[in-house]
This record gives C-alpha cells, structure tokens and sequence, in this order.
C-alpha cells in the first residue's frame, strides 16, 4: 500500500499547459500487490502520521519533517526508519510530512551517525552535523560526504542517485566568501575523491538555507547507478564560471533510474537560472514562468534522450517548492494550480535559495 497515494488518472498535461491542481491527498490507499515499487514517497498529514504507518502495507525508508520536532532521529514512536526534522517553515495547512516508501522487504542500520534504510534496490540515509570554531562549514561538507559514500558503498549502494542539504544563513558572507560556496567547496572535494568518473556520476541535488539547525544531509544511493541528466537550457552547475565560487556546485539537474518495478525521475532543486544567469531579478511571477519551463525542457529531454514516453509518468507527481519571502506564496501557488497536472502533489515551504536574487526553486519526483 502507499501511504497518501495520489490519483492514478492519466494525464498528458505537463508544467506548460493548464490544469487544475489537487491538494495533497490526506488518507491511505490500498494498492494491489502488483504496483509493487521500490522507492514512492508521498506526502501526509504530520498529525496523522503515526497512524497512517500501523495502517500501511509499505515498509518506511525515510520521513521528512518539517518543524521544530526536538527529536530529529529514532525514537519518536516512528520506528527503526531515519527521521529528519528540517527548520522549514511550511506554507500548507494542515503540516505535512514527506515519507518515501517501498512495498520490498526494508532494513535498518545506523553507522558514524547515518541512520540507513535499504531494500533490494536502493538506500535511504541521513546525518546531521553541527558546526564549531574548529569546523567550518566546508570541512563539515567534506567530513560527511566522505563518510556518507564509504558507508554506503560497504553496505552494497555505491551509486548516489539524490542528495539534500539544508543549513542555515545560506547567503550569510563569512571570510569573503558565502556560506554556499564554503559548502560547495566542501562537497566538490569529497565526491571529486569519492565518486568514480566524476563528475559525470554527480547525484541530482537540492541546497536550501534553513531558519536554524546544523548540516542536514539525506540521501539515496543504489546498487545500480542512474542516469544523470542535464537540462538544455542551463549550463550544467559542474560546469558554472568561477564567479560562482572557487569549486563548482557538484550536482546534476535530475537522475533518471530505471526499476524492477517501473523508472522514476529525481529533478533537483530547480531556480530561475538560464545559462547559469539568475534571471528576473524580484519578479516572483516571470522566475516561476522561468522555472516551468525549465523543468519542461528538463523532462523534455529526459523522454526524448532516454526513450521515455509522456504518458509514463503516471504513478506519482510531487513537487516542492521552496519560497523566499511568505509574500510571495499566493503568487507561486496562484501560477501552479494552473499549470501543474491534476495528479500532482504540491509541498511549499519558506527557505532561502543559494543565490540571494533567486526568490523560489521548484525540485520533483515522477514515477511510472
């Protein structure tokens, strides 16, 4: 069973063409055993939680919360499964959480502070680490990607599908240079040391300032790599001009990855960039416009590179929308009801984007 399955109706709409959006469904469905998967992710109502898991069919591999929750792991009536709890203020009522599940057999492991969930398929882990004088953000990043990747590849997942991270005062300038770039640094250098043919097996990524809170990192591995996919629009980030920063932001624009049990689609965090210039410069409206349509051109790409047809995408749409300013939600979520597919989940969230003229960034989940 899933947990707060969305409508299975077809749908040949995309980001550019209208159509009406459903609010994120709030009750479990069953799902016959034939619809067996090996990651979905969903997302619910946090109050509900607890009771929509004992009610479930599917084993858990990761939650998502987004509040203040002073339990950010195991032990909170949850279960054995890796708990992340994220200082995002969110936009939806009534709260909910993400929970990505599987119908396989899942087990649980915790390491050097990873808590992992795998199946036969894929992993999901999370960490979180704080910061002091004596480590810096960068050579935090470095310490937890390193340790992330050894974990995961002696568990059997050497291959990084999807990566998060969150942590605060993003945008803040510390020793000429902001916090983002000291992250990028960080991470460029771990997974240039730790991933074979780098950068081309790049993970897709998401980077999001957070109110409070120390490093927060979750992310999936596989013991089959995925595809990586760049958008023909954008200058891929490995690629971006020092300007940027003195290490590039190592990530790719999405993961394509092919199942037992049917192929989904992990796009990363997805900004108001062309090339790899910001554009609409504080104009909420023409940056969500812009990111629609890179995600068009993304998924575009994505079928016509890799053979995939429109209408596969029709077992889950999720999105999560991250928004700089609450002033800004009604005209975000005003263009999305319009332009998302009827089937579509929808998560918004306030935080702060890596550059400080992005007002909002779109990331999404699709699976056959």
């Amino acid at each position: 069973m899933e947990i707060g399955g969305v409508s299975q109706a077809k749908s040949n709409r995309w980001v550019v063409d209208r159509g009406v959006w459903s609010p994120p469904v709030r009750s479990a469905q069953r799902v016959p055993v034939s619809n067996a998967h090996a990651l979905r992710t969903a997302y619910v109502e946090t109050a509900r939680l607890e009771t929509l898991l004992k009610a479930s069919q599917s084993n858990v591999l990761g939650i998502i919360r987004y509040d203040r929750s002073p339990k950010p792991s195991n032990g909170n009536g949850l279960g054995a499964c890796p708990v992340v709890c994220l200082d995002l203020p969110q936009f939806n009522e009534p709260p909910l959480a993400e929970v990505w599940t599987s119908t396989l057999p899942v087990t649980y492991h915790q390491v050097e502070g990873i808590h992992f969930a795998m199946n036969d398929e894929v992993l999901f882990g999370a960490l979180q680490l704080e910061e002091s004088p004596t480590t810096p953000l960068d050579l935090l990043t470095y310490t937890g990607y390193r340790r992330l990747l050894i974990q995961a590849r002696a568990l059997g997942y050497p291959h990084l599908l999807r990566a998060w991270n969150y942590f605060p005062r993003i945008n803040l300038e510390s020793d000429g240079l902001e916090r983002y770039q000291r992250f990028c640094i960080g991470r460029h250098q771990a997974l240039a040391e730790g991933l074979s043919d780098f950068p081309r097996t790049l993970p897709a990524g998401t980077a999001v300032g957070t109110a409070s809170g120390p490093l927060a990192i979750h992310f999936l591995a596989a013991r089959q790599p995925g595809t990586q996919v760049e958008n023909p629009r954008q200058v891929s980030a490995y690629e971006y001009p020092r300007v940027y920063g003195p290490r590039s932001p190592s990530f790719a624009r999405a993961t394509l990855r092919p199942s037992n049990s049917g192929s989904y689609l992990l796009i990363a965090g997805t900004a108001s960039v062309v090339g790899h210039v910001s554009e609409h410069i504080g104009e909420p409206l023409k940056q969500t416009l812009e990111i629609l349509h890179n995600l068009n051109a993304l998924i575009t790409h994505t079928e016509q590179l890799h053979g995939v047809a429109r209408e596969q995408w029709r077992g889950q749409t999720l999105f999560k929308v991250y928004i700089r300013y609450p002033e800004h939600i009604v005209t975000v979520s005003d263009i999305l009801k319009q332009q998302l597919p009827v089937h579509t989940q929808v998560l918004y969230l306030q935080g702060e984007m890596c550059r400080s003229e992005l007002l909002l960034e779109i990331e999404g989940f699709l699976a056959s």
